[in-house]
């Protein structure tokens, strides 16, 4: 009987984390989950098999977080196949407004974290043979309509890295998928004049596609997925 295998979710505490960690989980794998307060896990998390989870403190802005995170999640499951980086903020910085310590944050956040989790993750995903990165991106990394440019900047970055660890992992069977959704049923999207929490995409529609992605086999990658909830041009 294989092995079960090993998926690391960021920002695993509630919205598109959580309703991905949830999936993952009942999909047979067992989850670490990096969250700012690993007591205060969500009920439907708590509900899993305890031998199967398991939750680390994980602040993205601190430099030394991915490192600590995975060498726990090793330590506690003896390897990583699966990493998730959903973990993000999207404060307004434009070109008219907004400070600098919001941009650094959104950077540190959305870029840095990702790439030191991925760097920290790396041996281990090659030593699966079948890795598999999802970053959670958006369609601001793919065209820009609003006006938060810092946002739309980070999110392009992270496009860039996700087709970094596809030419870096390669032949090591790590495979990578940006998740570049439009609007989605969260509190980041709360506060949107005009939008309707029911009619935009839901996370579990997301966690159904990450699902889907990590269960590919090495022969079928989907480099990026974007998904939206209504109809826009986009090339």
């Amino acid at each position: 009987m294989a092995e079960m295998r090993v998926a690391m979710v960021s920002g695993a505490n509630r919205g598109i984390g959580l309703a991905i960690a949830r999936e993952l989980a009942r999909r047979g794998c067992r989850v670490s989950l990096g969250v700012r307060r690993p007591d205060a896990l969500p009920a439907s998390l708590r509900a899993l098999d305890p031998a199967h989870v398991h939750a680390h403190r994980y602040e993205a802005r601190d430099p030394a977080a991915g490192d600590a995170w995975v060498a726990a999640a090793m330590a506690r499951f003896g390897r990583i196949d699966i990493l998730v980086n959903n973990a993000g903020i999207a404060p307004q910085v434009t070109l008219e407004a907004g400070r600098d310590e919001d941009l650094d944050a959104l950077l540190d956040v959305n870029v840095k974290a990702p790439f030191r989790l991925l760097r920290a993750a790396f041996p281990h995903l090659k030593a699966s043979g079948r890795g598999r990165v999802v970053n959670v991106a958006s369609l601001s990394g793919k065209r820009v309509l609003g006006l938060n440019a810092g946002y739309q900047m980070a999110k392009h970055a992270v496009i860039a890295l996700n087709h970094a660890v596809r030419r870096a992992g390669w032949e090591h069977g790590i495979r990578a998928t940006a998740l570049c959704p439009g609007f989605v049923n969260t509190d980041m999207a709360v506060g949107h004049d005009g939008i309707d929490p029911a009619t935009v995409t839901q996370p579990e529609d997301l966690a159904t596609l990450c699902g889907m992605i990590v269960d590919l086999p090495n022969s079928a990658a989907v480099a990026e997925l974007l998904v939206n909830w209504r109809h826009e041009p986009l090339m």
